[in-house]
């Protein structure tokens, strides 16, 4: 069997009511040479059924269903090892592609430069009905950027600038290496460091893909626990004392406060007891040591959104 070029990996849990939409998605792109692959968790809804109907109908299209739920960073693992493509597009079970030349214009952006490793672009956030609430669009134009300069951003600005997994494409031989299992929610954010140390970012500045917001996700299970700040503070232990960071110390500090105020946070509004807030920030920074630094940090904070806003404001 020729070997396509591209990989459209769907992985997908409990989402039979979203599926159909995403697989629609990509067989109505312009871009042809790919194949479908849709890796089922152990799903207990309608998605087996589902999956055998789409496959009888186009060839391109290929399932496996897990015996067995292995959760989601196995199951995205999952699909990286048996894509076939050459580049991978991740698009989640429950989100979807949203110009008819996604494909088309990402894979003409790697095949035209070998040194690019990651291609992102704006996208769509919609809600259950598919309706756009918003759209997200964290660089200023399309462009190349070097991949170490947007580390440094997402470092800095403490976000995922890039975007979550439907959002990107990426060539299967960069990320033989996996998502990592140690993460739960930033598990993309990561790679995207991973990949972006091995190349140049493309970004293109209309939204390709639209990313879902639902109760049932995955990401907003997280954030109701200490996932989300263990995470953070992992990846930030990784990638911030990399030789090509060039945050200076006094930024660093502060976003190492920032993230131990985010634990302080979740007592103040009732999400963890004030015992064991006391016990992480003393564990993680030393709580005489936060108090202490707590007025510089309230001063500083509302300071640096306002340079931030003026900046943004400016770039357009």
């Amino acid at each position: 069997m020729n070997r396509p070029k591209v990989s459209v990996c769907i992985p997908t849990y409990n989402y039979a009511s979203f599926l159909p939409e995403a697989i629609d998605s990509v067989l109505r792109q312009t871009f042809a040479d790919y194949e479908i692959l849709i890796v089922d968790d152990c799903s207990h809804d309608k998605t087996a059924e589902l999956l055998e109907v789409y496959a009888g109908r186009d060839k391109r299209i290929r399932f496996k269903i897990n015996p067995v739920n292995v959760g989601m960073v196995n199951n995205w693992n999952l699909c990286l090892t048996e894509a076939r493509g050459e580049y991978i597009k991740p698009v989640f079970g429950d989100d979807l592609l949203f110009r008819h030349e996604a494909l088309e214009k990402m894979v003409s952006l790697l095949d035209s430069h070998p040194d690019i490793s990651l291609v992102g672009s704006a996208r769509n956030l919609i809600d259950e009905q598919s309706r756009i609430t918003k759209v997200l669009a964290h660089f200023k134009g399309s462009g190349i950027l070097p991949g170490t300069a947007v580390i440094n951003r997402c470092l800095s600005e403490q976000k995922n600038l890039v975007g979550e997994p439907s959002v990107v494409m990426f060539r299967k031989r960069d990320a033989q290496r996996g998502f990592m299992l140690q993460y739960e929610q930033i598990v993309d954010l990561e790679m995207w460091f991973y990949l972006l140390e091995k190349g140049k970012f493309a970004y293109i500045d209309e939204p390709l893909s639209s990313f879902r917001i639902h109760s049932a996700q995955q990401t907003q299970k997280n954030t109701k626990n200490f996932t989300a700040l263990e995470d953070i503070f992992l990846l930030y232990e990784e990638y911030m004392h990399k030789p090509y960071i060039t945050i200076g110390a006094f930024h660093k500090e502060y976003i190492r406060y920032d993230n131990i105020y985010r634990i302080w946070k979740m007592y103040t509004t009732k999400q963890i007891s004030k015992e064991h807030a006391i016990r992480e920030v003393d564990a993680r920074y030393g709580h005489v040591q936060f108090l202490l630094l707590y007025p510089l940090y309230k001063i500083y904070k509302p300071f640096l959104k306002f340079y931030r806003k003026l900046r943004n404001t400016r770039k357009l």
